[in-house]
């Protein structure tokens, strides 16, 4: 194996045996590294500044507790599919990384390869060489921290890693995050890797129990531990450690408050000082030791920085004001970060003020060459934000300037590259006025009141921790909530934030209703918000609900004639979303009927108002794909055909809203017509959809690429059934679909696998035969892994993937595997029509093909093709109507077979089928 690694721009990063996933700027969407055990500290290093100790990645307490959520580890480590996700979350402080780290030393023990991951966009400058993660071992641990920070789509790259696929190498995903808003999401999309997921939340350490000192709780077990570990460094081994009455109170419940409370006691005695009996006063006289150490620094005049003797220039006010902006900001490149230094104005050389703050503060990871690393850990640094702005009472010295600070970075006076660090900045400040009461309404409410679409730039996870704040007035939410996409837009990357905030809005919004639909208006919004975050149970509840609510508004409340209309139209649009959440949790024949429903209500608005002509469209396109779903392809035709005429009319007036619709509706008829009617009609339909999708493509690519594959797909069979090349246009749908599963695998790899499957069948026929093999199988190779995760979803498509793959095989002469890989087919299929009749139909499809090709084979596998040709006989019984194509397939079948019979001897056999072969419709007899 060669890997060339090219600099840009002074840097290079690689991966052996993994992905690397770049923006188009070149700078990597996150750093892959192998994890590493904590680095040996120099205990004067640590004394010098305390907090330091506290910094997970030093490891100076030595591990205990967590007994049970280790063996939980282990046992998700063990057990399950080859790969597994986790989200493990609890508020900060709480010790998930020390976990984790833990966790990651005894799987690196116990053969595993464990692998760190660091989004990088705007704050990492990858490290010069490669990363080897291609070596053996028993399975890839990969340990993602701030999890819920990282955008959706990114975590989506990172999920699709070759690093995390490797054949028969187990792999699993450690996800650490403070809360759970964002998993519903990131666990609905991980859905199609076949992955196992789960939840494990990192109790408190009290876990409910009132602890007094002495009594041997995890609390004061805890304290002792870190109490000698950090005595230890401070060169007082024998130090008696003394459990502080506060540590039976409710702050106490972190794992990082009983180390901070053990790290004073040791300080305090070796300095000669008295420990604070509270939380706050710990937290005071942990900064004031931070403050010292500036102090004694710049006091130093001949202290060196590097060999040329630069001194340490920077006085402890610019200090200070350096330390909190690294705070809001958090590590950067030096040339983002040299411009936030110099619009501080500090009348200092910001290269000075950068160098100074790297001697207090040295970069997490010297291979990466940032500047202003924060103050840790996140909860030291929330709280050094909280103390030093003013409207406190603690006993710590707040600054006239920190306002001035937050308002700069927040409001993007700094420079361009704010957006860099909103997600931090805001998410830092929000968490901070959980615990300190001035920070929301003195300081972060007035600059988001001003600047509301900061908090949105500023991601999911700082939305969620806003929503959360129980003194945050909803008139601001509203302002920042004004800003969002609009809600019939998926926002992946937002969806949680906006559906945490529409959820605290929610009793807001309905107190302010003043019609008597405004609530149901409110509610539907809500229920799209919560469908778009992933959250499918809380959806369909609430589009439940709103349809309820609608069905008992008392109409005699309703003045006029025209509120009445209002209110119809929005339970017609309740119940169309009540049945697209139905459909989503896989129940097809509820989704049907609400959707009936509200077609019959807007049947009759329509024929009232032409205004309701687009509603009642939308609701039979609806209508129609449901109907394909449950094979009742006549009845889907009719209804996608007055679908189309609808359509027709309302682009012809309004072009622009209405020709995706139309186009959508073509495609949707073609695919319908495929089953009820000529080749020809079919093409025809999918053509002219398909123009319409090439005309909106070239303007919005992004919204239009994936419908366009699909149709292009669809055209190529029923190019294929009129006995037409359609090679070309399956190609090109396989190329679109590699585009965008290579941006979002977990999106498209399903259409991807099922366009392959079609593009397979072309590429036989055009004589490739090679060609056509490898697209069945990775088109198979795709489904069979996204089945196993969710076969209601996936199981139809893969049987249809395996049946090509079987037409494929025996073209090429592997009639053996042809026969397995049709087996595996129907067998999925009986299980399907086994939980839903409505299967039937396509089980019946694919004995057919099992029948045929035992029939070739002949011999002993004849006997077989009469057993499974009888039980696609008696599906046709079952089913009077069905499709045309379908009735002429099975007759044919039963011919070859009785002629195979009569040919190796089996005459009554075969007199038995031909006296049971039913004749041609009128139809097909008047046209012989």
């Amino acid at each position: 194996m060669t890997q060339s690694v090219r600099a840009e721009n002074g840097f290079a990063y690689g991966v052996v045996g993994a992905d690397i996933h770049v923006f188009g700027d070149g700078i990597p969407v996150y750093l892959l590294q192998r994890w590493r055990p904590p680095p040996a500290a120099d205990d004067s290093f640590l004394r010098e500044v305390p907090s330091r100790m506290l910094n997970a990645r030093f490891a100076v307490v030595e591990f205990t507790g967590r007994t049970a959520e280790l063996a939980a580890l282990r046992h998700w480590r063990d057990e399950g599919p080859q790969l597994a996700v986790r989200w493990l979350h609890a508020p900060g402080g709480q010790g998930k990384t020390r976990l984790a780290d833990h966790f990651a030393c005894e799987s690196a023990d116990d053969g595993w390869q464990v692998v760190t991951a660091t989004h990088g966009p705007g704050s990492v400058i990858p490290p010069p060489g490669s990363q080897d993660l291609g070596a053996a071992a028993d399975g890839t641990l990969l340990v993602v921290d701030y999890a819920d920070r990282w955008p959706l789509s990114h975590l989506l790259w990172l999920f699709s890693n070759a690093l995390l696929h490797r054949p028969e190498v187990p792999a699993r995903i450690l996800l650490l995050a403070r809360g759970d808003d964002s998993w519903p999401a990131v666990r609905a999309s991980v859905a199609n890797l076949q992955a196992g997921t789960s939840t494990q939340f990192l109790p408190p350490l009290s876990d409910g129990t009132q602890e007094r000192e002495g009594d041997g709780s995890p609390r004061t077990e805890m304290f002792a531990v870190a109490h000698g570990s950090f005595a230890a460094r401070y060169g007082v081994p024998s130090l008696r450690a003394k459990t502080p009455a506060a540590l039976a109170g409710d702050d106490f419940g972190l794992t990082l408050s009983v180390h901070l409370a053990a790290l004073v006691a040791v300080d305090a005695h070796v300095t000669g000082r008295r420990p604070p009996p509270d939380l706050a006063g710990l937290t005071c006289y942990l900064l004031d030791r931070e403050h010292l150490h500036w102090a004694r620094l710049h006091g130093e005049g001949g202290h060196e920085i590097d060999p040329t003797a630069r001194t340490f220039t920077t006085p402890p006010d610019a200090m200070n004001r350096t330390v909190f902006t690294a705070a809001l900001t958090g590590p950067m490149a030096p040339a983002p970060g040299s411009d936030v230094v110099a619009g501080l104005e500090l009348k200092l050389p910001a290269h000075r003020v950068l160098a100074d703050h790297a001697v207090c503060y040295p970069p997490a990871d010297p291979a990466q060459e940032t500047v202003l690393e924060p103050l840790y850990p996140d909860r030291l640094s929330e709280d050094f934000l909280a103390l030093t702005l003013p409207g406190h009472h603690a006993e710590y010295p707040a600054q006239p300037w920190a306002r001035a600070t937050v308002a700069a970075l927040l409001t993007g006076t700094t420079g361009p590259g704010a957006p860099l660090w909103a997600p931090r900045a805001v998410t830092f400040l929000a968490s901070a006025a959980q615990r300190w009461p001035h920070v929301g309404p003195r300081h972060l409410y007035p600059f988001l009141a001003a600047a509301p679409q900061v908090a949105v730039a500023a991601g999911s996870a700082a939305l969620t921790t806003l929503a959360r704040l129980d003194d945050i007035a909803p008139e601001l939410l509203e302002a920042v909530a004004a800003h969002f996409p609009p809600f019939k837009q998926p926002h992946p990357n937002l969806d949680p934030g906006i559906a945490a905030v529409s959820t605290r809005l929610l009793p807001h919004r309905l107190s302010r209703a003043g019609h008597l639909d405004d609530p149901g208006v409110v509610r539907h919004e809500h229920g799209v918000r919560l469908y778009r975050a992933g959250l499918l149970e809380e959806s369909l509840a609430a589009a439940e609900e709103n349809v309820r609510d609608y069905r008992a508004l008392d109409r005699v409340e309703l003045r006029y004639p025209a509120e009445a209309e209002l209110v119809e139209r929005n339970l017609a649009t309740a119940l169309t979303a009540y049945g697209t959440r139905l459909s989503a949790v896989g129940r097809r024949a509820d989704a049907l009927a609400a959707t009936e429903e509200s077609i019959g209500i807007l049947r009759g608005l329509a024929g009232r108002d032409e205004r309701y002509r687009s509603d009642l469209a939308s609701a039979l396109l609806n209508r129609g794909r449901d109907l394909c779903q449950a094979d009742r392809w006549a009845d889907a035709t009719v209804t996608t055909q007055e679908c189309v005429a609808l359509f027709r009319e309302l682009a012809a007036g309004d072009p622009e809203t209405h020709e995706p619709d139309l186009s959508a509706s073509l495609v949707a008829l073609g695919l319908c017509l495929g089953f009820t009617a000529t080749p020809g009609e079919s093409v025809a339909a999918l053509q002219e959809g398909i123009t319409i999708l090439r005309r909106l493509s070239r303007t919005n690519a992004a919204a239009h690429t994936e419908a366009l594959a699909e149709a292009l797909s669809n055209l190529a069979k029923a190019l294929w059934r009129t006995g037409e090349p359609g090679i070309s246009v399956a190609q090109e749908a396989v190329a679109l679909l590699r585009r965008l599963a290579a941006v979002h695998p977990v999106s498209y790899e399903s259409e991807l696998a099922n366009v392959l499957a079609g593009s397979a069948v072309h590429l036989l026929y055009a004589g490739q035969g090679s060609e056509a093999l490898s697209a069945a199988h990775e088109s198979v190779s795709i489904l069979r892994r996204l089945a196993g995760r969710q076969p209601q979803v996936h199981a139809n498509v893969l049987a249809e993937a395996l049946a090509s793959l079987s037409i494929v095989l025996l073209a090429v002469g592997r009639r053996d595997d042809a026969i397995a890989v049709t087996d595996e087919a129907v067998a999925i299929r009986r299980r399907m029509a086994g939980s839903d009749p409505g299967f039937e139909a396509r089980l019946a499809v694919v004995l057919l093909l099992a029948v045929n090709l035992r029939t070739d084979a002949g011999g002993s596998m004849l006997e077989e093709a009469v057993v499974l040709l009888a039980e696609a006989g008696a599906v046709v019984e079952r089913h009077g109507t069905m499709p045309a194509q379908f009735s002429k397939g099975y007759r044919e079948t039963r011919i070859r077979l009785a002629e195979r019979l009569t040919a190796e001897g089996y005459r009554a056999a075969a007199d038995d089928l031909r006296r049971a072969t039913p004749g041609p419709p009128a139809e097909e007899d008047a046209s012989m």
